[in-house]
């Protein structure tokens, strides 16, 4: 008896050393690791050929570390601090603009209402030549927006060209705090409705509250029957707003999302907590690629437990979390640090980043996998929040891609309203608009080539690099004269599409940034099938397999 018991011990303080070396294996390596790390960085330091900047070059190895991981574990250097109390708090110091490049150009692209910008004068499509005295173009856009940035009340000069570059100007604009709106409209829309559209941009800390008090405001003004959230194009922003946002929406106690780390122990579920403002009124969220991380995490728990329709395209498929670390010396870390899960227990994560990566010791996702909503629908991880129903919207026309990308459609809006102020938006003649819009096209000596032309020339250069004539080049010849007018029979065949944008344009340079999208919302292929569904009580329970 007393040697079993002495083989027990024996055995277990051999079982518990191997348990305690294996454990301790991760701080031998890492400290390993470190020495041979710190060694390569001062020998190089020191011994370089040329001498190089020890700061920079431990960054880039920083951020060379870091790349083998995923895109959002990143490092936060001193100069970017003011970045996180932007995607936290979206708040900032500075003037109230966007900034983008139009035509090699940097042009005021949006302007926040209420801030020193607009109080001050500036308009869309206003170009910045001069900061602070100092020139600007558009390879400094970056340096540009770091410039406009500052401490509030302090002052930021600005020399911007207009009307065509007639008009020169100089602005001298005091700073101030600015909190960016998350929810860019709140309305009932068509304004004769009692349907509410709800277009939200961020998920940054007031996000919740700006639906809450919007919600509760326009209930005062009538009953709500049907509500549009707009989550196209939203990037995301932080979990714990998410899950308030659902808060609106879902039923108390209902689980919104679950968060699980490298430890079983660390999985962590969040519930509604509160009685939602909006419990039963009609609702479709609109989602598309562009949608992800908190938008995901809102769409998904509005999906699993069949609160809703999501109408759109396929989403992103974000479904990481990641928290920010401070380092040292003002510096920060933004690490993954786990995996979110919906309601019905999908990760929706879709790229695997650890594939063929040495890095990794396990996969970073699941495999796809079939899971159910509340009522017994079927839904998918690993790729995205999938659309109950699928509407895709997309430009039509090659020639309207090519006119908003070169930004065309942008300077023509501005032209066309400097030279016709006096007159109200709502007696425009869209013949004579797109008339003048062609003269301009043709002014500005606008090259499209399309590309069945392209098609045809890589033909051409075939046929004359193989040396063969005759009836075959005679004939691709004769077809590329016949292309001469394509141009115009794409502006004819297109220009329907090419004047809502051009309409949109106009109605945010006469009036604001919610009318532009007032008037972007009736040529809207999926705004207009979620308004549809609402009166359609049939298909719209039959989607979400309910009983009527």
């Amino acid at each position: 008896m007393k040697k079993s018991v002495l083989f027990l011990l024996i055995l277990s303080a051999f079982l518990l050393g191997f348990y305690i070396q294996r454990s301790g294996d991760i701080y031998y390596e890492i400290s390993k690791n470190m020495e041979i790390f710190g060694k390569v960085y001062k020998e190089i330091s020191f011994n370089y050929v040329d001498e190089i900047n020890p700061e920079e070059f431990m960054r880039e190895g920083i951020k060379g570390m870091l790349k083998s991981l995923d895109p959002y574990t990143v490092f936060i250097d001193e100069s970017k601090q003011d970045d996180i109390d932007l995607m936290t708090n979206g708040k900032y110091g500075g003037i109230g603009v966007t900034i983008g490049v139009r035509n090699d150009r940097v042009t005021i692209t949006e302007i926040i209402e209420g801030y020193a910008a607009q109080k001050q004068g500036l308009r869309i499509g206003d170009i910045v030549i001069e900061v602070d005295g100092q020139p600007i173009s558009s390879s400094d856009i970056d340096e540009l927006s770091a410039k406009v940035k500052g401490e509030p009340g302090t002052i930021v000069q600005l020399k911007v060209l207009r009307n065509n570059d007639k008009d020169t100007l100089h602005f001298n604009i005091i700073r101030e705090e600015i909190v960016i709106k998350n929810l860019i409209y709140a309305d009932f829309y068509p304004k004769n409705s009692n349907n509410v559209y709800l277009k939200l941009t961020n998920f940054s800390r007031s996000a919740a509250e700006e639906i809450k008090n919007a919600l509760k405001k326009l209930k005062e003004e009538k009953p709500i029957q049907s509500i549009v959230l707009d989550l196209r194009g939203n990037p995301g922003g932080l979990l714990d707003v998410a899950v308030d946002v659902c808060n609106k929406f879902l039923q108390k106690d209902l689980l919104i999302v679950s968060t699980k780390g490298r430890e079983a122990t660390s999985e962590k579920k969040y519930f509604a907590k509160e009685e939602p403002i909006v419990p039963n009124e009609k609702l479709v969220v609109l989602i598309n690629e562009n949608s992800a991380s908190a938008s995901e995490i809102v769409a998904g728990a509005i999906q699993d437990h069949d609160r809703g329709i999501i109408l759109g395209t396929q989403s992103f498929g974000k479904g990481l979390v990641q928290t920010i670390t401070p380092v040292t010396y003002n510096t920060s870390l933004k690490i993954t640090t786990a995996k979110y899960y919906t309601p019905s227990g999908r990760c929706i994560q879709k790229i695997d980043y650890s594939k063929k990566n040495k890095v990794f010791s396990t996969p970073l996702i699941e495999e796809k996998s079939e899971f159910s909503t509340d009522n017994q629908r079927k839904v998918y991880s690993a790729g995205g929040i999938t659309p109950d129903t699928l509407v895709i919207q997309e430009i039509e026309g090659e020639i309207t891609k090519e006119l908003l990308a070169k930004g065309i459609i942008f300077d023509f809006a501005d032209k066309y309203y400097y030279s016709n102020q006096t007159t109200k938006f709502e007696n425009l003649n869209d013949n004579k608009i797109f008339s003048d819009f062609i003269s301009y096209i043709k002014s500005k000596d606008f090259n499209y080539t399309p590309e069945v032309e392209k098609k045809l020339n890589s033909l051409i250069d075939d046929l004359e690099k193989n040396k063969i004539n005759g009836r075959i080049m005679n004939a691709a010849s004769k077809l590329k004269d016949e292309l001469k007018n394509y141009f115009e029979k794409e502006l004819d065949k297109y220009k329907s599409e090419i004047m809502n944008y051009i309409k949109v344009e106009l109605a945010t340079r006469y009036y604001n940034q919610q009318k532009g999208l007032e008037e972007s919302l009736k040529y809207d292929k999926q705004f207009n099938t979620a308004l549809s569904l609402f009166s359609n009580e049939t298909i719209y329970n039959k989607l979400l397999n309910k009983k009527n």
